[in-house]
């Protein structure tokens, strides 16, 4: 069950996708939260109801896509998490997750362009699953984990290189306005197994990455355990997984984003989420 988030007659609203429509929630359940993603019995009552809604069902073409969260409390970024990654690299594999903030006002919405910075020469893409936390999960054991899932979505971590090196830390070449696209479903945890799914990035259709998840390092409930033994996670909160190999600035010679590209990131189950680069406009 993949839900979506779309607007349609300038409404946002949730829906389930279904090949190439979209079902609204509407009628279905009048209160749609976060939280309710990851109950069994929510996901009962769609279930029951999808045959009799389908007289309702949408084009995709039809609808505009948004993020399915529109502003995170927080993003919470793991580096180094792949064992392809940390290889191409040469780095030794972290005894623990390295962590890193991304600005919540980074998010931007499937088919959303991707702004280039006009100061910033180095912009570069990573393909990441996304955790979007479904209830307050804090010291959570990694064997209950995914009890606090809402369910998992696609996130470009768009990176600026030259002001991460520049900076020797990640928060402003993680965080410029657009460097999260983030969608263009929402699977919760009961429809899905994060830690053994195929995960890539293409550009213009050039694969640059391509791997599974089974390389994390840390993987999903370990990964809830750790964070939540150092922070609160609140419903909305994502945690951006990490990438694999492949990056842009790790290339031979590197091969970085550039004006006019189109970036797909595509997560089995979960869909692909596209994205242009377009440049800066100046503001006079």
């Amino acid at each position: 069950m993949r839900f979506t988030r779309y607007v349609v007659d300038g409404s946002p609203q949730w829906g389930v996708q279904q090949d190439d429509t979209v079902v609204p929630l509407t009628g279905l359940r009048e209160d749609v939260s976060i939280s309710q993603f990851g109950n069994p019995g929510f996901h009962r009552v769609v279930t029951e109801g999808l045959d009799a809604a389908n007289d309702r069902a949408i084009p995709l073409n039809n609808v505009t896509r948004l993020a399915p969260i529109a502003r995170p409390g927080k993003i919470v970024c793991v580096g180094l998490n792949y064992h392809d990654h940390a290889d191409e690299q040469d780095e030794d594999v972290p005894e623990r997750p390295l962590l890193f903030g991304k600005a919540p006002t980074a998010v931007t919405n499937p088919g959303d362009p991707i702004v280039h910075p006009s100061g910033i020469k180095e912009v570069d893409y990573e393909v990441e699953l996304g955790v979007v936390i479904g209830k307050t999960a804090k010291d959570v054991d990694a064997a209950n984990a995914r009890e606090y899932v809402a369910g998992y979505t696609a996130v470009n971590d768009v990176s600026a290189r030259d002001a991460q090196f520049e900076d020797e830390q990640f928060l402003r070449g993680k965080s410029y306005d657009t460097f999260a696209p983030m969608g263009p479903t929402l699977v919760p945890d009961a429809f899905f197994e994060p830690n053994a799914v195929d995960i890539s990035c293409r550009v213009n259709g050039e694969t640059r990455q391509e791997s599974n998840t089974e390389q994390f390092i840390f993987d999903v409930d370990e990964l809830i355990e750790y964070i939540s033994a150092a922070m609160t996670l609140r419903p909305g909160d994502v945690i951006s997984t990490g990438t694999p190999g492949g990056v842009g600035i790790f290339r031979e010679p590197p091969e970085l984003l550039e004006p006019g590209d189109v970036v797909d990131i595509e997560i089995d189950g979960i869909g692909t989420l596209t994205n242009p680069v377009v440049a800066q406009q100046s503001q006079n």
